[in-house]
């Protein structure tokens, strides 16, 4: 067996890299329009109880499609971290540290999650809590998620941020789409502390900025996917 050069396993953490984007891409949305859309009704606990309840198999489709997306951003953030050490060591594994602080509060919110479950069949406290205790049980596990959710989004706009910038120290991918993935996550970044300073603010504001981070992450998996990095400018 030929020895694997070193250009080679970068290509190969490159092909890693994308498949885990494209990953993350398909379970982040399944889980959204699983969960969140179809099963969560904003601000009216009872109606989210009798949806969770009436499809709890749904519910646990979209917990599971989560489970899945944290190992990936692990995988992920391990397979930039090779790639772009050569460039920065020191910002890469800080772009490592924030991403895999994303994975371990976003492992949280589906604990936050599945806990809701627990909490719904009685969890052997039926006769314990009433209806409205168990309202509000499930009013607070869901604010915890959608806290997490925006904790996470700060670790993953700083960790995206970083190895965007390595990307565009090191020129393995184009230029134009290290920019662009800078500049989504700055904006996504700046709508989600905007979002915990101002609560009122439209959610629609968050729903706006995450638009140019799911096509970059489409992108940039399906880059490296088929078209690897130049390895002409690894040094």
């Amino acid at each position: 067996m030929a020895p694997i050069t070193p250009d080679a396993s970068l290509q190969r953490a490159a092909r890693v890299a994308g498949l885990a984007y494209l990953l993350i891409i398909v379970t982040s949305v399944v889980a959204v329009i699983l969960t969140d859309l179809r099963l969560v009704v904003p601000g009216d606990p009872a109606a989210t109880i009798d949806s969770i309840t009436a499809n709890e198999s749904l519910y646990r489709l979209g917990a599971a499609y989560d489970l899945v997306m944290y190992p990936s951003v692990v995988l992920l953030s391990v397979a930039l971290f090779v790639i772009l050490r050569r460039v920065s060591r020191g910002l890469a594994l800080l772009a490592l540290l924030w991403r895999l602080g994303e994975a371990i509060v976003g492992t949280v919110t589906v604990l936050a999650a599945l806990v809701v479950l627990h909490v719904l069949s009685g969890g052997g406290h039926s006769t314990v809590v009433d209806p409205q205790q168990q309202q509000v049980l499930v009013a607070l596990l869901l604010n915890v998620r959608v806290a997490g959710l925006s904790i996470l989004s700060v670790f993953i706009s700083l960790g995206t941020i970083v190895f965007c910038y390595l990307f565009y120290r090191s020129r393995y991918i184009p230029r134009a789409l290290s920019i662009w993935g800078m500049a989504a996550f700055l904006l996504m970044f700046v709508a989600t502390i905007a979002s915990i300073l101002w609560p009122s603010l439209p959610s629609t504001v968050q729903n706006v900025a995450v638009i140019p981070v799911v096509v970059f992450e489409a992108v940039i998996g399906l880059w490296l996917l088929i078209r690897g990095i130049d390895v002409r400018h690894a040094g």
